[in-house]
């Protein structure tokens, strides 16, 4: 489940910034295709940083991750040329998840029992040493 849908970007900056940074072919409409990779990778990205933290996908989905995702979203969207103002609430974002991470900021839900649980565990036994002062061989 993604953190910002197409409608929470163009609510937030407008279609027309959106044309400009996904129109690749001059069609005047949005290229859905480019927008839903930038929200793939936003999602990965927060993915990343709350999945040590929370069991996901989180739901229901507070309205402080959908934000966060936005900003970072759009920023991908501007690739190599954002400006100022949407590098610095990039990495605004980002310190927001860093914040959410290690439990300094709460977005509302209980992480009590949360962690994800690996199903990949590992048991070693051992039989002994393998080596031991008195043998100077192996096994």
């Amino acid at each position: 489940m993604p953190y910002c849908t197409q409608q929470d970007l163009v609510t937030r900056y407008g279609e027309d910034e959106l044309i400009q940074l996904t129109d690749k072919q001059n069609t005047g409409q949005l290229d859905t295709d480019v927008i839903n990779l930038a929200i793939a990778d936003s999602d990965s990205m927060i993915d990343g940083y709350l999945g040590g933290r929370y069991s996901l996908p989180i739901e229901p989905l507070p309205r402080s991750l959908v934000r966060i995702a936005c900003e970072i979203t759009r920023y991908y969207l501007y690739e190599n040329l954002a400006p100022d103002e949407v590098k610095d609430r990039y990495n605004e974002a980002v310190k927001s998840l860093k914040s959410i991470a290690r439990g300094e900021l709460s977005i509302g839900i209980s992480t009590e029992g949360a962690k994800p649980l690996s199903q990949n565990t590992v048991k070693i036994n051992t039989g002994g040493n393998v080596f031991n002062r008195k043998d100077k061989s192996f096994i």
